[in-house]
This record gives C-alpha cells, sequence and structure tokens, in this order.
C-alpha cells in the first residue's frame, strides 16, 4: 500500500460501513435539529453582522465545556452555561459595534486561555480533549441526545416568537423603535438565542470551526435568493445537508467530523456565490440582504 492510499483510506474508509451506520441513529437525529437552529439563527447573524460574535461566543462555549468535563459534569450543559455567559456579557456591554468588537476581542481570548487551563488540568482520555475542538458528534448519547434536543427545541420556539419583529430591528432598526419595537430588549433576547445555538452548534464542529454551521449556510443562502421565505429555507436545507454528509462520511474513517461537515459547507457557499454572481449576468442588480457575504 502506497502512502497515497493510506492516506486515502484514512480519509474515506467504508469497512463494514453498513454495520457501523447503526450506531449514529441518535446523531443522525440531532443533525436534524442542529441544522434547523444553525440554520435559522444565520440568517439573522448575517442580518445584524454578528459572526465576530459567533467565534467569540464559541470560545467561552469551549471553556464552559472543558470545566464541566474537568469537574466530570455533563459536557453540553457545560457549553450552554459558556455560551450564555459570553452571549449576556456581550449584549450588555456591546450595544455598538465599535463597543461590542472590542468586548468579543476580550473575551475571546480569555475563554480560549481558560479552555486551555481546563483541559491542561483534565487527566481523562485525549479524544475528549480534542472533540471540544473539533467536534464529537458521532459519539453522542441518549443523556446528550435529550440536551441537545431540548435546547434546540428552546430556540426554536424562541426565533419563531421573536422572528418577525426581530427582522424588522435588524433591517431598520430606527424606523422599528419609532414604531414600538423593543430593539434593545430584542437584541439581548437574540444574542441568548445565539449563545444557545453556538453551544449547540459546538457539539458538531467543535468550539474552532462552529462559523461553519452559524454563518457559512445562511451566506451561501444570500448568494443565490433576498425572498424573506427562501432565504431561510435555504439556509436551514444547506446546513442540514453539511451536518448529516460529514457525519456519514466521518464514520467511514478515522477523521474527525469538523473537516467533512466545513468542507461541504463551504463547497455549497462556492457553488452558490458561482450560481449568484451568474444570476446578477443574467438578470442584472439584484437585491441582497443586509449582511450578505
Amino acid at each position: 500500500m502506497t502512502l497515497a492510499d493510506g492516506v486515502w483510506q484514512q480519509i474515506f474508509d467504508f469497512t463494514d460501513y453498513g454495520e457501523l451506520l447503526a450506531l449514529v441513529r441518535n446523531s443522525l437525529i440531532a443533525g436534524v435539529a442542529l441544522g434547523l437552529v444553525g440554520g435559522l439563527a444565520g440568517v439573522f447573524v448575517l442580518m445584524r453582522d454578528l459572526p465576530f460574535a459567533v467565534h467569540g461566543i464559541s470560545e467561552l462555549s469551549f471553556a464552559g465545556a472543558s470545566a464541566a468535563l474537568l469537574l466530570g459534569a455533563n459536557i453540553v450543559a457545560g457549553s450552554i452555561a459558556g455560551s450564555l455567559l459570553a452571549a449576556g456579557a456581550i449584549g450588555v456591554l456591546g450595544t455598538r459595534a465599535r463597543d461590542r468588537n472590542s468586548v468579543i476581542g476580550i473575551i475571546m481570548p480569555f475563554g480560549l486561555g481558560l479552555g486551555v487551563l481546563f483541559l491542561a488540568l483534565y487527566k481523562g482520555r485525549a479524544a475528549n480533549k480534542f472533540g471540544l475542538l473539533t467536534g464529537q458528534i458521532v459519539a453522542v448519547d441518549t443523556p446528550q441526545m435529550s440536551w441537545l434536543l431540548g435546547t434546540s427545541v428552546l430556540v426554536l420556539i424562541a426565533l419563531a416568537v421573536m422572528w418577525r419583529p426581530l427582522a424588522f430591528a435588524s433591517t431598520d432598526p430606527d424606523v422599528a423603535q419609532a414604531r414600538g419595537v423593543p430593539v434593545r430588549a430584542l437584541s439581548f433576547a437574540f444574542m441568548l438565542v445565539l449563545g444557545l445555538a453556538v453551544a449547540l452548534s459546538v457539539q458538531v464542529v467543535g468550539a474552532l470551526l462552529v462559523l461553519t454551521l452559524v454563518v457559512t449556510p445562511a451566506a451561501a443562502a444570500a448568494r443565490v435568493t433576498a425572498s424573506p421565505v427562501l432565504l431561510p429555507v435555504l439556509s436551514v436545507l444547506f446546513a442540514v445537508a453539511s451536518i448529516e454528509g460529514g457525519i456519514l462520511l466521518a464514520l467511514g474513517s478515522s477523521i474527525p467530523i469538523s473537516p467533512y461537515v466545513t468542507t461541504i459547507s463551504f463547497g455549497v457557499y462556492a457553488v452558490c456565490r458561482v450560481a449568484g454572481k451568474y444570476r446578477t449576468r443574467r438578470w442584472g442588480t439584484r437585491r441582497t440582504p443586509v449582511g450578505s457575504t
């Protein structure tokens, strides 16, 4: 066997794939829920220009998960606690874009430093440490499943309740405030919802690559449509396809799930970007949503 064959077999090895497929039933169900959460939350992340905030929240989510691992507590619960703490701090202290970026710039290294400290103190399996950075949804167990699905339902209900006023406030905050929409309260509430969404996404791709679920699918959808209905639908479809495809490919290899999810997600974005440029050249300039990239 050549070196290239060995590398290829590490990336794609479908030996006994049928038997292994039965082991990831929980993961596939959780993937659909997380695709819904990441795809829908990502629409507002783009509209409100919050990709940097997503990364900042993920760092403290990593610290919370690391602390839970060290203490023998539920990792998902620790991740959620860290995310909510970061989201709340950003929501309270970062009312303006400049202030928000400064707060995020402070939170990111602090959260990452805490996470590294907790992992250094942890003496358990190295795979558990690595999974917090790169994701480990292939190994979702029943307690984690309950946390993931329960939190996903909470996020989806919150988004459904605030969708229309939040869209209004995100598109034109001054007019929304003049018409009585509680813009500041909605902004803080969405930051908390975003914190939950980030904590869930960390379980899939880890803290380092969380943007691929909360930002990339919505950015891809924004390249091909400006419809307020079709945009979230496509964003969810792209997120679910990335997660489910990543799970199915990672199952047949010894590589963590995150490279597969990020590659699929980036591939979808690249195709949508080309398609968007083709449409623009053929049909003329089109209106794109605020925050599209």
